[in-house]
């Protein structure tokens, strides 16, 4: 198993980044934002953490930025109907944390926004990852664990900024700093008042 790399970094676009390793240029498979941060350094050092796929007729590498990214990819392919493809758009969607966060809230939407992702698979997602993922420091000062009062309210803020017009991303953006407790439509009007500044 090949669990790290440390190269100079020759090309990175899209999903992909060549990393020289003693010179031979190994092509990794990587979420976009990784990519994306990597091909600002092409021609230096860089550290990737990997995992080895190996299927029948192809062996792939991919690289993530951390650890905990790595970990939350292997969870994803275990998931039925995921493979790395999928698995690597979902985190390019999306950070690990919010990810995290959309399991412990039963949060299906937030998957299903990701191009790809419909409805059954978003469900399966939440069903098969929500007791195999530890809370994130993210999820307990959110009060997103499982059950939690606090996170459906927030999601049904969210939902309800989303059928007044705005996307998942500017519905979170709005949401942003709401102070906790607020009922969903106190939530609703603090984030109205906040995308009209």
């Amino acid at each position: 198993m090949i669990a790290r790399l440390r190269g100079t970094v020759q090309e990175a676009d899209g999903d992909r980044v060549v990393l020289d390793v003693g010179g031979i240029g190994f092509e990794v498979g990587c979420p976009g934002p990784v990519a994306a941060q990597l091909a600002l350094k092409v021609g230096e050092t860089a550290s990737l953490y990997t995992y080895l796929h190996v299927r029948d007729d192809v062996v792939q590498l991919y690289g993530f930025a951390s650890p905990r990214e790595r970990s939350f990819f292997r969870l994803l392919i275990s998931v039925s109907g995921v493979g790395p493809k999928v698995a690597v758009a979902i985190l390019s969607a999306y950070p690990v944390a919010d990810l995290e966060l959309a399991v412990f809230s039963a949060d299906a939407k937030r998957f299903e926004s990701i191009p790809g992702i419909g409805k059954k698979l978003a469900q399966r997602l939440l069903v098969e990852l929500k007791d195999r993922i530890v809370p994130g420091p993210e999820a307990v000062t959110a009060g997103a664990l499982p059950g939690s009062a606090a996170a459906s309210v927030l999601v049904a803020a969210r939902s309800a900024l989303m059928n007044l017009g705005m996307t998942i991303t500017e519905a979170d953006a709005a949401l942003k700093g709401a102070p906790p407790g607020m009922p969903v439509e106190e939530l609703v009007k603090h984030a109205l008042r906040k995308g009209q500044e």
